[in-house]
């Protein structure tokens, strides 16, 4: 009820400083721009009081509002502004630590192509060993292996031999002798 007297009233004043303007407006001369300027003092300063009152509190919680945006705004572009310093502070030292670092890098790859030489090497020698035993004991059995045979070959030619050589000499006499001889053994036993 209040908010509608008072809009009522300030209403009212408009009307009558606009009356008074166009009253005014016919008549030339320093006192009419005066009065003229004066009008316009009162209509600014009507307008003023009803956008204070009408919407001052909106217009100053907005307004609050909008300062408390932009100094989180400037709040948040201060963090970013030293984060993204600090994170070209790190770059420009990586970049001046790059020569060390491929330094290291070639190092490091060095060592590890050389441990794995190593390791390459003494893995040859030791497989090279095992295979030079397993041939030799290879070798060793071949060897056995052939002697067995040679000797086997051996006593089976002097085995015809020696039957060869019998049956020369042996005659036809001799021969049933001994065949009676074993023939008694075998009887008796």
């Amino acid at each position: 009820m209040k908010k509608f007297k008072t809009v009522g009233l300030v209403t009212a004043v408009l009307v009558f400083c606009a009356v008074a303007a166009f009253a005014s407006g016919g008549e030339e001369g320093g006192h009419n721009k005066l009065l003229d300027l004066l009008y316009r003092f009162i209509n600014f300063g009507i307008v003023g009081f009803l956008i204070y009152k009408l919407a001052g509190k909106r217009l100053a919680d907005f307004l609050s509002g909008r300062t408390k945006q932009i100094e989180t705004d400037l709040s948040d572009l201060d963090g970013r502004r030293e984060d993204a310093e600090r994170k070209l502070v790190e770059v420009e030292a990586s970049i001046a630590n790059l020569e060390a670092e491929k330094a290291k890098i070639l190092t490091d790859a060095k060592a590890q192509g050389e441990a794995m030489k190593q390791a390459i090497v003494e893995k040859a020698e030791t497989q090279a060993i095992q295979i030079k035993a397993q041939a030799e004991i290879a070798a060793a059995q071949e060897a056995k292996l052939a002697i067995d045979s040679i000797r086997a070959e051996l006593a089976e030619k002097i085995v015809e031999a020696a039957e060869d050589l019998v049956k020369k000499q042996l005659k036809k006499k001799d021969h049933e002798d001994l065949v009676n001889e074993y023939l008694k053994k075998v009887v008796l036993n």
